[in-house]
Protein backbone atom coordinates (compact mmCIF):
# COMPACT_ATOMS: atom_id res chain seq x y z
CA UNK A 1 0.00 0.00 0.00
CA UNK A 2 2.93 2.28 1.14
CA UNK A 3 4.52 1.38 -2.32
CA UNK A 4 1.34 2.76 -4.63
CA UNK A 5 0.98 5.57 -2.45
CA UNK A 6 4.91 6.31 -3.20
CA UNK A 7 4.25 6.02 -6.80
CA UNK A 8 1.63 8.69 -6.67
CA UNK A 9 3.33 11.31 -4.06
CA UNK A 10 6.75 11.96 -6.33
CA UNK A 11 7.99 8.56 -6.58
CA UNK A 12 6.16 8.43 -10.37
CA UNK A 13 7.43 12.00 -11.08
CA UNK A 14 10.66 10.67 -10.45
CA UNK A 15 9.93 7.90 -12.69
CA UNK A 16 8.87 10.06 -15.36
CA UNK A 17 12.10 12.23 -15.52
CA UNK A 18 14.10 9.33 -15.36
CA UNK A 19 12.43 8.16 -17.95
CA UNK A 20 14.06 9.52 -20.98
CA UNK A 21 17.80 8.44 -19.27
CA UNK A 22 16.44 4.75 -18.95
CA UNK A 23 15.09 4.61 -22.68
CA UNK A 24 18.15 6.06 -23.79
CA UNK A 25 20.65 3.55 -21.75
CA UNK A 26 18.45 0.72 -22.70
CA UNK A 27 19.31 1.94 -26.73
CA UNK A 28 22.48 2.15 -26.36
CA UNK A 29 23.02 -1.11 -24.70
CA UNK A 30 21.27 -2.69 -28.06
CA UNK A 31 23.21 -0.42 -30.32
CA UNK A 32 26.52 -1.82 -28.77
CA UNK A 33 25.38 -5.59 -29.37
CA UNK A 34 23.82 -4.36 -32.79
CA UNK A 35 27.44 -2.19 -33.52
CA UNK A 36 29.18 -5.97 -32.28
CA UNK A 37 27.07 -8.20 -34.74
CA UNK A 38 27.98 -6.31 -37.54
CA UNK A 39 31.47 -6.54 -37.26
CA UNK A 40 31.15 -10.30 -36.44
CA UNK A 41 28.97 -10.53 -39.93
CA UNK A 42 31.68 -8.85 -41.27
CA UNK A 43 34.65 -10.77 -40.22
CA UNK A 44 31.97 -14.01 -41.36
CA UNK A 45 31.94 -12.63 -44.71
CA UNK A 46 36.02 -12.53 -45.27
CA UNK A 47 36.42 -16.07 -44.20
CA UNK A 48 33.19 -17.25 -46.21
CA UNK A 49 35.05 -15.34 -49.25
CA UNK A 50 38.38 -17.07 -48.69
CA UNK A 51 36.87 -20.33 -48.86
CA UNK A 52 35.39 -20.06 -52.30
CA UNK A 53 38.53 -18.35 -53.13
CA UNK A 54 40.43 -21.37 -51.91
CA UNK A 55 38.77 -24.31 -53.12
CA UNK A 56 37.01 -22.06 -56.98
CA UNK A 57 39.83 -24.68 -58.92
CA UNK A 58 39.81 -27.47 -56.95
CA UNK A 59 36.17 -27.86 -55.58
CA UNK A 60 33.59 -26.01 -56.70
CA UNK A 61 30.85 -27.40 -54.12
CA UNK A 62 32.73 -26.06 -51.41
CA UNK A 63 33.47 -22.97 -53.00
CA UNK A 64 29.57 -22.85 -53.55
CA UNK A 65 28.56 -23.48 -50.09
CA UNK A 66 31.05 -20.74 -49.40
CA UNK A 67 30.19 -18.36 -51.27
CA UNK A 68 26.00 -19.05 -50.17
CA UNK A 69 27.06 -18.39 -46.46
CA UNK A 70 28.80 -15.03 -47.62
CA UNK A 71 25.42 -13.99 -49.12
CA UNK A 72 23.68 -15.09 -45.72
CA UNK A 73 26.14 -13.03 -43.51
CA UNK A 74 25.48 -10.31 -46.31
CA UNK A 75 21.77 -10.37 -45.73
CA UNK A 76 21.69 -10.70 -41.81
CA UNK A 77 24.50 -7.46 -42.08
CA UNK A 78 22.07 -5.45 -44.14
CA UNK A 79 19.64 -5.92 -41.32
CA UNK A 80 21.63 -5.21 -38.73
CA UNK A 81 22.66 -1.99 -40.24
CA UNK A 82 19.46 -0.48 -40.62
CA UNK A 83 18.88 -1.83 -36.60
CA UNK A 84 21.75 0.52 -36.25
CA UNK A 85 20.50 3.33 -37.89
CA UNK A 86 16.77 2.86 -36.78
CA UNK A 87 18.47 2.70 -32.81
CA UNK A 88 20.58 5.89 -33.36
CA UNK A 89 17.86 7.75 -35.01
CA UNK A 90 15.28 6.58 -31.74
CA UNK A 91 18.48 7.94 -29.51
CA UNK A 92 18.56 11.24 -31.22
CA UNK A 93 15.45 11.94 -31.51
CA UNK A 94 14.91 10.74 -27.35
CA UNK A 95 17.73 13.07 -26.76
CA UNK A 96 16.41 15.89 -28.52
CA UNK A 97 12.87 15.59 -26.85
CA UNK A 98 14.96 15.56 -23.45
CA UNK A 99 16.30 18.83 -23.91
CA UNK A 100 13.21 20.57 -25.37
CA UNK A 101 11.52 18.92 -22.12
CA UNK A 102 14.27 20.76 -19.97
CA UNK A 103 14.60 23.94 -21.72
CA UNK A 104 10.79 23.79 -21.46
CA UNK A 105 11.19 23.39 -17.82
CA UNK A 106 13.84 26.08 -17.22
CA UNK A 107 11.50 28.67 -19.12
CA UNK A 108 8.87 27.59 -17.02
CA UNK A 109 10.47 28.14 -13.85
CA UNK A 110 12.00 31.37 -15.69
CA UNK A 111 8.39 32.42 -16.46
CA UNK A 112 7.31 32.07 -13.01
CA UNK A 113 10.24 34.18 -11.30
CA UNK A 114 9.73 37.27 -13.51
CA UNK A 115 5.44 37.09 -12.50
CA UNK A 116 6.66 36.72 -9.14
CA UNK A 117 9.31 39.98 -9.61
CA UNK A 118 6.87 41.71 -11.71
CA UNK A 119 4.10 40.72 -9.06
CA UNK A 120 3.87 44.14 -7.48
CA UNK A 121 5.14 46.05 -10.48
CA UNK A 122 3.00 48.07 -12.56
CA UNK A 123 3.18 50.73 -15.42
CA UNK A 124 1.49 53.58 -13.10
CA UNK A 125 4.24 52.52 -10.78
CA UNK A 126 6.70 52.59 -12.52
CA UNK A 127 6.00 56.14 -14.54
CA UNK A 128 4.86 57.46 -10.90
CA UNK A 129 8.89 56.60 -10.05
CA UNK A 130 10.40 58.15 -12.78
CA UNK A 131 8.37 61.33 -12.42
CA UNK A 132 9.94 61.36 -8.75
CA UNK A 133 13.23 60.73 -10.40
CA UNK A 134 12.93 63.38 -12.61
CA UNK A 135 11.79 65.69 -10.26
CA UNK A 136 14.31 65.26 -7.66
CA UNK A 137 16.82 65.82 -10.58
CA UNK A 138 15.55 68.83 -11.46
CA UNK A 139 15.78 69.95 -8.00
CA UNK A 140 19.11 69.19 -7.92
CA UNK A 141 19.55 71.24 -10.70
CA UNK A 142 18.02 74.11 -9.04
CA UNK A 143 19.62 73.97 -5.96
CA UNK A 144 23.44 73.58 -8.11
CA UNK A 145 22.65 76.63 -9.70
CA UNK A 146 21.45 78.60 -6.90
CA UNK A 147 24.69 77.58 -5.29
CA UNK A 148 27.24 78.27 -7.98
CA UNK A 149 25.44 81.94 -9.11
CA UNK A 150 25.01 83.59 -5.68
CA UNK A 151 28.01 84.86 -3.97
CA UNK A 152 28.56 84.86 0.04
CA UNK A 153 27.80 87.81 1.79
CA UNK A 154 27.32 91.06 1.34
CA UNK A 155 27.98 92.95 -2.23
CA UNK A 156 31.22 95.31 -2.39
CA UNK A 157 30.91 98.57 -2.95
CA UNK A 158 33.46 100.07 -5.42
CA UNK A 159 32.96 103.32 -4.62
CA UNK A 160 34.31 102.98 -1.00
CA UNK A 161 37.31 100.66 -1.96
CA UNK A 162 38.01 103.60 -4.88
CA UNK A 163 38.04 106.28 -1.21
CA UNK A 164 40.03 103.90 0.86
CA UNK A 165 42.28 103.57 -1.47
CA UNK A 166 43.01 107.39 -2.16
CA UNK A 167 43.23 107.51 1.18
CA UNK A 168 46.43 104.95 1.48
CA UNK A 169 47.84 106.83 -1.52
CA UNK A 170 47.61 110.48 0.25
CA UNK A 171 48.78 108.53 3.64
CA UNK A 172 51.77 107.21 2.06
CA UNK A 173 52.51 110.50 -0.04
CA UNK A 174 52.67 112.20 3.09
CA UNK A 175 54.67 109.96 4.70
CA UNK A 176 57.24 109.98 2.18
CA UNK A 177 57.62 114.26 2.41
CA UNK A 178 58.02 113.80 5.72
CA UNK A 179 60.56 111.18 5.72
CA UNK A 180 62.14 113.99 3.07
CA UNK A 181 61.85 116.54 5.22
CA UNK A 182 59.05 118.66 2.98
CA UNK A 183 55.94 119.57 4.55
CA UNK A 184 52.79 117.73 2.44
CA UNK A 185 50.53 120.24 1.05
CA UNK A 186 47.16 119.35 -0.42
CA UNK A 187 44.96 120.50 -3.31
CA UNK A 188 43.60 123.49 -1.28
CA UNK A 189 46.75 124.92 -0.18
CA UNK A 190 48.33 124.37 -3.18
CA UNK A 191 45.62 126.25 -5.32
CA UNK A 192 46.12 129.38 -2.53
CA UNK A 193 49.86 129.90 -2.71
CA UNK A 194 50.54 132.14 -5.75
CA UNK A 195 52.32 130.46 -8.79
CA UNK A 196 55.66 131.33 -9.80
CA UNK A 197 54.65 131.81 -13.03
CA UNK A 198 52.18 134.45 -12.45
CA UNK A 199 54.95 136.50 -10.07
CA UNK A 200 57.28 138.83 -12.36
CA UNK A 201 60.43 138.21 -11.95
CA UNK A 202 62.88 140.93 -12.10
CA UNK A 203 66.18 140.18 -13.88
CA UNK A 204 66.07 136.66 -13.46
CA UNK A 205 65.25 136.77 -9.27
CA UNK A 206 62.34 135.66 -8.15
CA UNK A 207 60.34 137.84 -5.48
CA UNK A 208 61.25 135.70 -2.43
CA UNK A 209 60.24 138.32 0.04
CA UNK A 210 56.98 138.49 -1.14
CA UNK A 211 56.33 134.52 -1.08
CA UNK A 212 57.11 134.09 2.37
CA UNK A 213 54.66 136.73 3.60
CA UNK A 214 52.22 135.24 1.75
CA UNK A 215 53.19 131.54 2.85
CA UNK A 216 53.52 132.93 6.44
CA UNK A 217 50.08 134.34 5.90
CA UNK A 218 48.39 131.43 4.35
CA UNK A 219 49.75 129.20 7.28
CA UNK A 220 48.48 131.37 9.87
CA UNK A 221 45.16 131.20 8.22
CA UNK A 222 45.41 127.46 8.41
CA UNK A 223 46.68 127.37 11.92
CA UNK A 224 43.16 129.24 12.94
CA UNK A 225 41.03 126.86 10.69
CA UNK A 226 42.91 124.43 12.36
CA UNK A 227 42.15 125.79 15.96
CA UNK A 228 38.30 125.73 15.35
Amino acid sequence: MWGSMGGWFGGGAQKRSDAPKTAILGLRQTLDMLQKREKHLENQMAEQDAVARKHVSTNKTAAKAALRRKQQHAHSLEQTTAQIATLEQQIYSIEAANINQETLKAMQKAGKAMSQIHQGLTIDKVDQTMDELREQHALGEEIANAITSTSVGEPIDEDELNDELADLEQKQLDEEMLNTGSVPINDEVAHRLPSVANGKLDGGKRPVRHEEEDEEAELAKLQAEMAM
